[in-house]
């Protein structure tokens, strides 16, 4: 597997990242934790801990492909205290084997992404949708990165994130925008006094840049490995 490790220059915010595994409905499952720790705020979408706000853990876990769970969220938290992790934290699913994961850096930037495309499409489809419980995220992206933003610019980095995957797909080969069920988490450093709040992480902003070109890599090395 592919953990980021710390370079000669400056050591990667991911290497804390631990493997996780269990035995569940006796199928073999893993997991991806990263435990932050105290000064990140977040955004995301996950069914656990999604929205803004301070987190201190990022739990990616997978489940069975058959999941059929409508309790997605004490689900996770239950898989966060079996990890020793306590407190606010977001927490994705998916049916994916989160040890075969892409990592990409730029400037600072870093992405880890799990993919798996067994349910792929475009966003705009012909095709009739019916409310469901929260299923398993397939594609789930986490971001981090070592600045502040402001909340107009944590939502911009979520659409620099979205952006950078679909043009990642295409680059692959794959003709879609995603799957149904995917997930982002953006962390970036929480504000401190006196200290600058970056207010763009659009693609051609510094750091929406980065965002976008780090998530780039990621993806492809998560699909790549998927495949």
């Amino acid at each position: 597997m592919n953990l980021p490790v710390p370079s000669s220059r400056s050591a990667s915010v991911f290497s804390s990242v631990r493997f996780l595994s269990r035995v569940e409905d006796g199928e073999q499952l893993h997991g991806l934790l990263w435990p932050a720790g105290e000064g990140w705020r977040m955004i995301s979408s996950a069914v656990h801990g999604g929205g803004i706000g301070e987190r201190a853990w990022v739990l990616n876990a997978q489940v069975s492909h058959g999941y059929r769970r409508r309790d997605p969220e004490s689900h996770l938290e239950d898989l966060a205290r079996g990890a020793h992790v306590f407190g606010p934290g977001v927490g994705l699913l998916t049916a994916a084997d989160v040890r075969a994961y892409g990592h990409g850096s730029d400037g600072a930037v870093e992405a880890v992404v799990t993919a798996g495309l067994g349910v792929r499409g475009w966003a705009a489809s012909l095709a009739d949708s019916e409310e469901l419980p929260a299923r398993p995220g397939t594609i789930n992206i986490v971001v981090a990165l070592p600045v502040s933003l402001s909340d107009a610019a944590l939502v911009n980095a979520v659409a620099t994130v979205t952006e950078a995957k679909v043009q990642a797909l295409l680059d692959c080969g794959y003709d879609c925008s995603g799957t149904p069920t995917d997930a982002v988490c953006v962390a970036a450093r929480s504000p401190r006094a006196g200290g600058e709040i970056h207010a763009f992480a659009g693609p051609r902003s510094l750091w929406g840049g980065r965002v976008a070109r780090a998530v780039h890599a990621a993806v492809r090395g998560a699909v790549t490995l998927s495949v």
